[in-house]
């Protein structure tokens, strides 16, 4: 009788807190949608506000304290002094994005300290929002966090140029932000929960992911220069198409991740530009935008060498000119491996089924690892998909995420 009134006692708070959940989402659930049905909340602009207002807003009827720093992040502390624990996670969204990339690692880290102030854990505490964690607005990803944390500076974001025509160093002069803030202090620790993004948990039916590294991207623009000529007056043997030679360079960049795929890498042509673009014209110019992502420095490099050698050869083949712009070059970063394991051992003592895993997608978690022990949580996302409006995880899976960091926590105080 005793246990049943223990599982039911257990139940009864569960249900509670998925309750206080939905009540948290909410909030921001409204905020940037669109007619599509996604939302729109993109890197400071009245959207990405309006989340950052509702999450002030929620923390400070939670009874938190809350602040803003130089470059527009929101914050979340509770009362208690010394070095902290800062979860972290970001507000805004990609165009037309789903409603639980970033939210849930934000509202993840008000849960978890909600609990530890109603259970009396005397451990400083704080939760993070962060601006323009995506990439959408002005071409760079996780400035907001990156900012603070030092990892960059003004000249790496103050001439960026956003879809809208907006300057990133006008913008910030107009709203009175810096783009040389002091840089954060006496963070002891960061966690940062977050939806997958891949399908690897969904399938595999498993409840939480700790992540182990996050990958590193390299970027490029292949440009290919062919000749434009009439369709219909050009024979077949004395084209130099470069539709066609960027054709064959996709399916071997594909190979080429493919052949990689054991070490956790992948190679992507995520972006084609065709000129003239004309029905009646063999296409001239061709610009591809490609991925290299991997953990490991030297598969990325192989991919880099693999790729290289098929431009050359496909350049040789068809007669057309190659070039490899190299675009952005990013280590993967390593998470902490303590931090991994104490994780690890807190969904075993939960009985939640957990995959040690790989980050392919990059995340604030990024800006911090060289600042501060870093470790991160993902939850699953049904049928991997994000960055769209069919993005979805239920309640019970961030409820999963949250009891995770929460164990952790209390870990702390022993």
């Amino acid at each position: 009788m005793q246990n049943r009134q223990t599982n039911s006692t257990q139940t009864s708070a569960m249900q509670a807190d998925i309750r206080q959940l939905e009540q948290i989402f909410s909030r921001f659930y409204d905020i940037g949608t669109n007619s599509q049905g996604g939302v729109t909340r993109l890197a400071y602009t009245e959207e990405e506000d309006q989340m950052h207002e509702a999450f002030r807003a929620l923390a400070g009827e939670m009874g938190f304290e809350t602040y803003t720093d130089e470059v527009g992040n929101s914050y979340a502390a509770n009362a208690v002094e010394g070095e902290y624990t800062l979860f972290g996670s970001h507000l805004d969204s990609v165009v037309n994005g789903g409603r639980y990339d970033g939210v849930c690692g934000v509202i993840a880290g008000l849960l978890v300290m909600d609990w530890a102030r109603t259970e009396g854990l005397e451990v400083p505490l704080r939760t993070a929002a962060f601006r323009c964690e995506e990439s959408s607005r002005f071409g760079k990803s996780t400035v907001g966090s990156a900012l603070v944390a030092g990892r960059i500076g003004r000249r790496d974001v103050e001439h960026l140029e956003g879809i809208d025509g907006a300057v990133f160093g006008e913008v910030f002069e107009k709203r009175g932000l810096n783009l040389e803030p002091e840089r954060i202090k006496r963070v002891k620790q960061y966690l940062e929960l977050h939806i997958e993004q891949g399908k690897i948990l969904d399938e595999g039916g498993l409840r939480v992911g700790i992540v182990t590294d996050i990958a590193g991207p390299r970027r490029y623009h292949i440009h290919i220069h062919g000749k434009a000529e009439h369709s219909g007056a050009t024979p077949m043997n004395m084209r130099y198409d470069a539709l066609c030679a960027a054709g064959q360079l996709i399916l071997d960049i594909e190979g080429i991740g493919r052949a990689e795929g054991a070490h956790q890498s992948v190679a992507t042509v995520g972006s084609i530009q065709v000129e003239p673009n004309v029905l009646n014209v063999t296409p001239g110019q061709v610009v591809l935008g490609v991925d290299l992502r991997g953990i490991q420095v030297e598969s990325i490099a192989r991919m880099e060498t693999d790729m290289k050698a098929a431009a050359k050869r496909v350049s040789e083949e068809r007669g057309v000119i190659i070039f490899v712009e190299k675009t952005t070059d990013m280590l993967p970063i390593g998470l902490n491996g303590e931090m991994g394991s104490r994780l690890i051992a807190c969904a075993e003592r939960l009985r939640i089924p957990y995959k040690v895993m790989p980050s392919g997608a990059g995340h604030d978690a990024m800006s911090f690892a060289g600042l501060c022990p870093t470790a991160m949580v993902f939850i699953p996302c049904r049928q991997g998909q994000s960055h769209n409006k069919n993005e979805f995880t239920p309640l019970e899976s961030i409820y999963d995420g949250a009891r995770v960091l929460y164990e952790y926590v209390k870990g702390e105080t022993l």
